[in-house]
């Protein structure tokens, strides 16, 4: 098995899959795809095609050799037949970075490695970009933001695995930031897709109907307090000022602008509803807190994916 230090493999050739893909290739980065064999024959056979250009990224199976760096870009609900597989593409010196939606992923990939605390996996998190994905086809405005580092950084004084990674995104011309409180700023995020993906979904709303109406922010907010009193019990350092700064930020976005969720049940595909609703739900048991709106959720957008 062999290794290259600068080889960027991505898993998941979704929007935010491609869009990275796209960003390390046209920087003259080694980038590939990696997935299963059937998978891999279908992006061989079909290339994505990125901003209306086909996308010719080279396309690996899994085992073939390890990564310097993987990126995880791919729906929660594939996460189960991913994780079985990593350890055959990480070696000693590989930098893992999820960019799933949730709180969950990173906990997942460590495991797979063996340790739940494996400092090959950082923390991750992106934010502010537009990619869009209609069949093969993926378009983007906006790249957005990776937010990463340990659970815990101290400012200016990255470990030199953060530091490297940061080196790397300045390479290829991928904004990033490093909080002092990666824990945090997931769970701030997490809070946000919950009260905006899922009532996006539910309504068939746009962002602009969230600029506007007062009873849709009000169904966000609901549904957002659940995550942020979930938080309050796990001694995550959330308030209620980081769940009012939300809406002064979505009313930055395109009013025409659709969140992931609602793009999926539009197109028929499975949500990621268990990770959102589901995991809500699932915590407020665990820590007596009770999630009445994301019961609703739960059980409203499994009910618009059977009638997709």
């Amino acid at each position: 098995m062999s290794h290259e230090a600068e080889t960027t493999a991505i898993i998941g050739a979704g929007a935010l899959g491609v869009m990275y893909a796209g960003t390390i290739a046209r920087a003259n980065q080694s980038v590939v795809f990696v997935a299963d064999h059937e998978r891999a024959s279908i992006l061989r056979n079909t290339p994505v095609v990125l901003n209306d250009a086909n996308l010719r990224i080279p396309v690996e199976e899994w085992g073939e050799r390890v990564y310097a760096r993987i990126i995880v870009a791919l729906k929660h609900h594939h996460m189960g037949s991913v994780v079985s597989h990593l350890p055959s593409i990480v070696g000693p010196d590989t930098t893992i970075i999820s960019v799933l939606n949730g709180i969950d992923s990173e906990r997942q990939l460590a495991e797979a490695l063996g340790d739940p605390q494996d400092p090959r996996v950082l923390y991750a998190m992106a934010a502010g970009m537009d990619a869009v994905r209609d069949g093969r086809s993926v378009r983007f405005t906006r790249l957005g933001t990776i937010f990463f580092g340990e659970k815990h950084n101290r400012d200016g004084d990255p470990t030199p695995r953060v530091a490297a990674l940061q080196r790397f995104f300045d390479r290829v011309g991928i904004a990033w930031k490093t909080p002092a409180d990666m824990e945090r700023a997931l769970w701030n995020k997490f809070m946000l897709n919950v009260g905006i993906n899922q009532w996006s979904a539910v309504l068939r709303a746009s962002y602009g109907v969230f600029h506007t109406s007062s009873s849709a922010q009000d169904l966000m907010r609901r549904a957002m307090r659940e995550v942020l009193e979930i938080a309050h019990r796990k001694e995550i350092d959330l308030t209620d000022v980081d769940l009012e700064e939300w809406f002064g930020i979505v009313n930055t976005l395109s009013a025409e602008g659709k969140t992931s969720m609602l793009q999926d049940i539009d197109a028929g595909r499975k949500t990621e509803v268990e990770m959102f609703a589901g995991r809500v739900v699932e915590l407020g048991t665990e820590v007596g807190v009770a999630t009445p709106v994301n019961r609703v959720l739960l059980d409203a957008i499994h009910t618009l994916e059977t009638m997709g």
